[in-house]
């Protein structure tokens, strides 16, 4: 994995809605769930889990799609629509989709989740795979996994 210079910045596909993070992602993870899959238009979302305070909207206003749950907030851009990032408000957590960072040469999944739900063909080459979602006492371990990884 290659170093990861922050602060990182990323746009939607118009460039309409920019974003920072100025902390390291805690864990980075494809998820396979046939609502990622819908919500991707394509075989697995792909996601960079960051504290909540290290992330900054710069510009811009998005909008809540997707189920528009209070615990899942799934933010678009309102001009170009593209799915950006979700907030877990629960958690203080923000999951940003990695492909919209300006450099993302230092991005690869750590672990992918609902592999149940996984298309045959779709590969992702994380280190850990779970039929859903990790229980929530073992995101503590691959946490500490993922940063001793990262160095």
């Amino acid at each position: 994995m290659d170093e990861i210079a922050l602060p990182l910045e990323g746009t939607c596909r118009c460039g309409a809605t920019r974003f920072r993070i100025t902390a390291a992602p805690m864990m980075t993870a494809a998820c396979h769930c046939t609502g990622c899959q819908r919500m991707s238009s394509s075989a697995f979302s792909l996601t960079a889990m960051v504290q909540a305070e290290g992330f900054e909207l710069l510009q811009g206003e998005p909008v809540l799609g997707g189920l528009r749950n209070p615990e899942l907030q799934h933010s678009f851009c309102p001009a170009c629509l593209t799915w950006m990032f979700t907030r877990l408000p629960e958690h203080g957590m923000v999951n940003v989709r990695p492909t919209m960072f300006d450099d993302l040469s230092w991005f690869s999944p750590f672990i992918e989740t609902w592999t149940k739900t996984k298309l045959p063909w779709a590969q992702t080459g994380a280190t850990h795979g779970f039929e859903e979602f990790p229980p929530m006492e073992r995101f503590g371990e691959l946490m500490a996994d993922y940063a001793q990884r990262r160095g």
